[in-house]
């Protein structure tokens, strides 16, 4: 392992120099001609925010009580971090709980060093952009501070997503331990709590940071440190999403494929790949979200500030939107902690002491009225913070309307989802159903249907919504700004996120309720003598402990559609907000749509050819992503049916299960490094080809990102949640038909939780970096008045891309070598 690391930073350094060797000699040679430009990004200066009144207050010092609204929100989710963490519990399960934390830290710790070595790639580009070729002066001063908020950005995602990590930790044994009592209503409240406090957490954290910098940070070079801080946080999300959907689901089969091999049950002690399960449920699916949904909605407010920035002339209108975009993101966590509790009243008088409840039926809820509360507290804040904007009185309705349509994406979205993945859903009974007769092979076509009608549907609310926001932006915009349509599409990804926390903690329910299964059963409380009697002494429980185990697992079915809600939402997001992104460079390459417009044209070829080159990435990384989760779920299943024991142990040895984690971390190293370079080295490459060649690119991976991740995360969710309904409902262990399902479930495993998932960050990244890299190549090519020194740096950086293109297949097939 540690070989292997090492191996992996002498290829990074190695690669990062010649990135550094490649940009640096562009740059000598434009260095004289372009000493005294500034443009693209090094450009975007943010106006002076106390120029403009708000309710008889200025701008800066209104957004100076966002500060303390997002002191209330990190107060918020640290009581309920602290309320979960006293929750009752017994002894056994919050052994294992702390076992799965510190294979957790492990895992993190290991994830963190590797972060900073990717770091290096970004930091070379950032300095030679924002040191030489476009310096913000002074630049001794200016670099340093761009370069510390891209760490910045990494170290937030970082650490919510460590926070994640603790709070379901601690909530998956109290989960595990509640289902004693008999009551379904705790293990649905518990981890809807650990789900908020991430949530509220994780908002706050962002809206912090991005307030510091608009209001602390110098406006001359706040919109450069706002661009580094995106990437920054892009970077960490997409490392942490990609690795933490490899190792969870190299987990994930391995464990699940010896109920097949040994008929052995659901989450056995003896496994040991169950604890590397448990780490992966929290590494795939609580850092990968967390770290992605602090991203998510540091970048969409990005790519609006640097529209406002480039598309609004007027200096007033530019405070006025500006603080309006920041008013409407602290609205949205009052308005999601205000749903959570009304929420919570109306779940607890109608389950508190039920003993039957439909898990989803408060959850769905719960979303609908955070929409509700959120689009109300939209017109009433727009109302009064943009009464007047540009001498038009009706702006602040429309612009409430489109951000509106993105809210209401957000809850639609999410039932469109459980009409292909719930178990109440028609086509995951009908993969049960094919699974009957034809077993696993008719039961995965019938996941692929799922998958792809549910693009359908999906792709068209989309539009839909999209579409509304683009006819309300023709009605008087256009006055105030260029390419309104790209603003309301930006507004409408904006509004995808208006309920923030609600989102993540739905998302987040379901890695909780998957933990407590297993917590439940490597506890083995079933076995410790005179259980039963110390629980009636201790906890006053009568316990039944058939009944917890049925209901932790019908918990898990909801947990499985949630999670499964949220993912189109996030990469929904990431395409309607490129969009906005992508036109901060059309802005750069066109000077404000007054030159070169006609080459974003079908008959500007390098314009099409790019778009045809988008699907390829995307096809690749879905391939790349896929072959290292099954290389490494190869070893890992090699290695437990070597070392499992069944006879004369109660559990698997915490050696063993730590050697799976070790595999689990080896194979997502390996595999996240060929795919990060591949897709840095190929942004630089097809940038440096023809800057129009470049924005078909990033249409192209937007659009086929997006129905490709759609497609992947609902199948994969329609064959999990089959696979629950053999279990649960039919209750059918260990049958054919129950295999058929398992075989399907692990099918859909790198779907939904690898490839689907981790094409939100890279898109986002791909984008964010690319404002960089486009400028890069226009300058240089500008100042050599030639395009062949860009053509050549654009073949070598195709080459370097290439090989890890290459080596993430032929690299890691599985070889039946010993060394491996």
């Amino acid at each position: 392992m540690f070989t292997w690391l090492g191996n992996a930073w002498f290829l990074s350094c190695r690669f990062a120099k010649f990135a550094a060797a490649a940009v640096v000699l562009a740059l000598l040679g434009a260095a004289s001609t372009l000493a005294d430009e500034a443009g693209g990004e090094a450009s975007l200066k943010l106006p002076d925010l106390s120029k403009v009144t708000f309710l008889g207050i200025d701008g800066h010092k209104l957004l100076l009580f966002g500060i303390v609204i997002c002191i209330f929100g990190l107060g918020f989710g640290l009581a309920i971090y602290s309320r979960l963490k006293n929750l009752p519990v017994h002894k056994s399960m919050r052994d294992i709980s702390e076992l799965i934390y510190e294979t957790c830290k492990t895992y993190l710790i290991t994830q963190g060093k590797f972060l900073l070595i990717l770091w290096v790639f970004i930091a070379v580009v950032i300095v030679m952009y924002f040191g030489w070729l476009a310096p913000v002066q002074p630049v001794t001063v200016t670099l340093p501070i761009i370069l510390i908020f891209s760490l910045v950005g990494i170290a937030g995602s970082y650490g919510v997503a460590w926070f994640g990590i603790r709070v379901n930790t601690f909530a998956n044994s109290r989960t595990a331990f509640a289902s004693l009592r008999g009551k379904p209503y705790p293990i649905y409240s518990t981890p809807l709590q650990a789900g908020m406090s991430i949530g509220m957490m994780l908002i706050s954290v962002e809206l912090l940071m991005m307030l510091f910098i608009l209001l602390f940070v110098p406006g001359d070079y706040a919109g450069p440190c706002f661009i580094g801080f995106a990437i920054g946080e892009s970077l960490g999300a997409a490392a942490l999403r990609i690795a933490g959907g490899i190792f969870t689901k190299i987990a994930d089969i391995g464990s699940d494929l010896m109920k097949i091999v040994f008929k052995i049950k659901e989450d056995d002690a003896r496994n040991p790949g169950v604890i590397a399960d448990c780490t992966g449920d929290n590494a795939g699916d609580s850092v990968g979200p967390s770290a992605d949904g602090f991203e998510t909605y540091g970048v969409t407010g990005v790519a609006l500030i640097t529209f406002i920035l480039l598309a609004v002339k007027n200096p007033t209108v530019q405070v006025q939107l500006l603080v309006w975009i920041f008013v409407m993101r602290i609205v949205m966590l009052i308005a999601s902690a205000a749903a959570y509790f009304i929420n919570a009243f109306i779940a607890k008088a109608r389950y508190g002491n039920a003993d039957q409840m439909n898990y989803e039926a408060p959850l769905t809820s719960l979303v609908w009225i955070t929409s509700a509360v959120s689009i109300a507290l939209t017109y009433l804040v727009s109302s009064l913070i943009i009464p007047i904007l540009g001498g038009d009185e009706s702006q602040w309705w429309k612009l409430a309307t489109i951000i509106s349509c993105g809210t209401l994406a957000g809850a639609i979205i999410p039932e469109l989802v459980k009409v292909f993945t719930s178990t109440e859903s028609r086509h995951v009974k009908e993969v049960v159903t094919s699974a009957e007769e034809g077993g696993a092979s008719l039961g995965i076509l019938s996941g692929f249907v799922a998958g792809n009608f549910s693009a359908y549907y999906i792709g068209l609310a989309m539009v839909l919504l999209m579409s509304l926001g683009f006819l309300i932006s023709n009605l008087g915009l256009d006055h105030q700004m260029l390419a309104p349509a790209v603003f309301a599409f930006g507004l409408v990804a904006f509004g995808f996120l208006g309920m923030g926390p609600v989102t993540i903690a739905v998302d987040s329910y379901g890695p909780v309720t998957d933990n407590a299964q297993s917590v439940y059963e490597l506890s083995l409380i079933e076995q410790i003598p005179g259980i039963k009697g110390e629980l009636k002494k201790d906890y006053n429980i009568d316990v039944n402990f058939e009944r917890a185990k049925e209901m932790l697992e019908a918990n898990d079915g909801a947990g499985n559609t949630f999670k499964a809600t949220a993912k189109p939402v996030l990469i929904g997001t990431a395409v309607v907000g490129a969009t906005t992104m992508i036109f901060s460079i059309i802005m750069a390459l066109t000077k404000g749509l007054t030159e070169n417009v006609n080459h974003l044209s079908l008959l500007h070829a390098p314009f099409v050819l790019g778009l045809v080159t988008g699907g390829a990435m995307i096809y690749w990384f879905t391939g790349a992503s896929t072959q290292a989760v099954t290389t490494g779920a190869y070893r890992a299943v090699e290695f437990i049916k070597a070392n499992i024991k069944l006879e004369g142990a109660a559990s698997a040895s915490i050696a063993d299960s730590k050697k799976v984690v070790e595999i689990c971390t080896k194979y997502a190293q390996k595999g996240m490094l060929n795919i990060f370079i591949a897709v840095f080295f190929a942004t630089l490459a097809f940038a440096f080809v023809e800057p129009f060649f470049f924005i078909g690119y990033l249409f192209s991976i937007a659009i086929f990102g997006l129905y490709q991740a759609i497609f992947m995360a609902n199948a994969g969710g329609a064959w999990d949640n089959a696979k629950k309904i053999v279990e649960v409902e039919l209750k059918q262990k260990g049958t054919p038909l129950h295999d058929a399902t398992v075989i399907g479930d692990t099918v859909g495993d790198p779907f939904k939780d690898t490839s689907s998932v981790a094409l939100n960050p890279v898109i986002k990244f791909t984008t964010l970096f690319g404002l960089l890299a486009v400028e890069l190549a226009v300058q240089l090519t500008a100042a050599q008045q030639s395009t062949t020194l860009t053509h050549i740096l654009a073949a070598a950086f195709f080459v370097v891309s290439f090989f890890f293109v290459h080596r993430s297949f032929y690299g890691m097939r599985i070889r039946e070598d010993a060394t491996h």
